[in-house]
């Protein structure tokens, strides 16, 4: 069987398939032998015989054998049908998808070799072991496809036990930054807390401060309205004078605000430039009131 490339256990298998074949086609040719041998003992009897009644015979004859060979054929079809049937069942086992090509069914010279082989090789007189060869075909559990499938199925493993891993360095470096936003947040919330309490701190001491300074000026004026009308020009001056201090003050209240948030440590420089700021301020709304009444007193 060297032409078709089987191997032992596929030509064992091979040879077995014939045995079944070969007896089929035995029995089926002894059912038609018999069929003529009935005619010869039942309707052969007479040394002479009419036309019609040869073609009688011939016809019934012709029934029986056509019968017999009909039969043999669709049993052969169906026997050949539930072969397909083993070898498809076993290789889906293995995820195969098997083709088959109806052209080779007639090629001859293949069909020649299959004859060569049932002469020479597979002899007649040649038993094979029926208890020994099972029926069924035996699933494939090494070499070939088996062993590419088990390598393929390895190396998926492989490939899976490598993603899951990943995924669980993946999970933990996530959950490590969470970790870190939520303590980021933390941070973050109690810093503005301690900006806030500090600022309402710094913004209650600025109004005590303004409150006593304004109360001081107050009293400064009143006394300086009283003891000189012609001080109407210094307050001029001097308010003049404040404008253009207010102007330097809220240039240096500008930079110290920007300093101030860059730099949180300098909380001190900013409530003292804020507390010139509000001195300078008041003292304007001071001069003018003073300028407002000295004007009305004119």
């Amino acid at each position: 069987m060297a032409d078709f490339g089987f191997n032992e256990h596929h030509q064992n298998e091979v040879i077995n398939y014939m045995h079944f074949a070969r007896s089929k086609r035995a029995l089926r040719l002894k059912t038609i032998d018999s069929c003529f041998q009935d005619l010869k003992d039942s309707r052969l009897m007479e040394e002479t015989y009419t036309v019609d009644e040869v073609s009688d015979m011939l016809d019934g004859l012709q029934v029986l054998v056509h019968g017999e060979v009909e039969m043999e054929l669709i049993n052969t079809a169906h026997t050949n049908v539930l072969l397909l049937r083993q070898l498809f069942s076993q290789a889906e086992k293995f995820y195969l998808r098997l083709q088959t090509d109806i052209s080779e069914l007639e090629n001859r010279e293949l069909l020649d070799q299959v004859a060569e082989f049932e002469k020479t090789d597979f002899k007649a007189n040649s038993k094979v072991n029926q208890e020994s060869i099972k029926p069924k075909l035996a699933p494939l559990n090494e070499g070939g496809v088996s062993e590419l499938l088990q390598k393929e199925i390895s190396r998926l493993q492989e490939d899976n036990d490598k993603l899951k891993a990943r995924l669980r360095t993946l999970e933990s470096q996530a959950m490590s930054a969470l970790d870190d936003k939520s303590k980021a947040e933390r941070a973050l919330k109690e810093l503005q807390k301690s900006q806030g309490d500090q600022q309402s701190a710094i913004h209650a001491q600025e109004i005590t401060n303004l409150e006593g300074t304004v109360a001081a000026m107050q009293a400064d004026f009143e006394k300086t309205l009283n003891a000189n009308v012609a001080s109407q020009k210094d307050l001029q001056d001097c308010l003049v004078s404040a404008k253009h201090d207010l102007l330097r003050v809220q240039e240096q209240l500008s930079l110290a605000e920007k300093e101030l948030e860059k730099k949180f440590q300098q909380t001190a420089a900013y409530r003292n430039m804020k507390e010139i700021l509000t001195k300078k301020n008041e003292q304007i709304k001071d001069l003018r009131k003073r300028l407002q009444r000295y004007e009305s007193d004119e």
